[in-house]
């Protein structure tokens, strides 16, 4: 499912945002192209935030909604040459912004998970969590080095 609807490029840009995806020059919108990107683009925001969060999402954050149309109308624009340097600003910040986001700089706002605790309540876990590994005990620690 991607991130974005037709329907919110309109309500974001308006109508004439989609002039980029009218692949036969008739003035009637490729509504298969449209979708086509949404869902390419929803596919390259998940190579970032997949990082840091399970995928599918619960819920679409509106910057990824943002992110989602911004990328596709790129996309569309670039295989009709029309592509602009608005276009190309707006993909460029998403993607720097998305790489944030899978480096920790920069977090989605999304709802916590919920968990059950021992008695069986809710219990509100907060947001991502960092990536704990254990190990074999240290061979090598200041104690047994000291003397050496």
């Amino acid at each position: 499912m991607a991130y974005a609807t037709q329907a919110d490029i309109v309500e974001l840009y308006s109508e004439d945002a989609l002039v980029v995806a009218d692949r036969n020059h008739d003035g009637v919108i490729d509504s298969d192209a449209v979708a086509k990107a949404l869902t390419l683009a929803t596919g390259e925001i998940n190579s970032f935030i997949g990082v840091r969060y399970t995928l599918p999402l619960p819920s679409t954050p509106d910057l990824l909604l943002q992110f989602c149309v911004d990328i596709a109308l790129y996309r569309l624009a670039s295989t009709r040459d029309m592509l602009s340097e608005e276009h190309r600003t707006r993909y460029t910040d998403a993607k720097d912004h998305l790489k944030l986001i899978s480096k920790g700089v920069a977090a989605l706002d999304l709802p916590a998970p919920v968990s059950s605790g021992d008695d069986g309540d809710a219990v509100e876990l907060e947001g991502p969590r960092p990536i704990v590994s254990g190990g074999p005990e240290r061979e090598f620690t200041r104690a047994k080095m000291r003397g050496l």
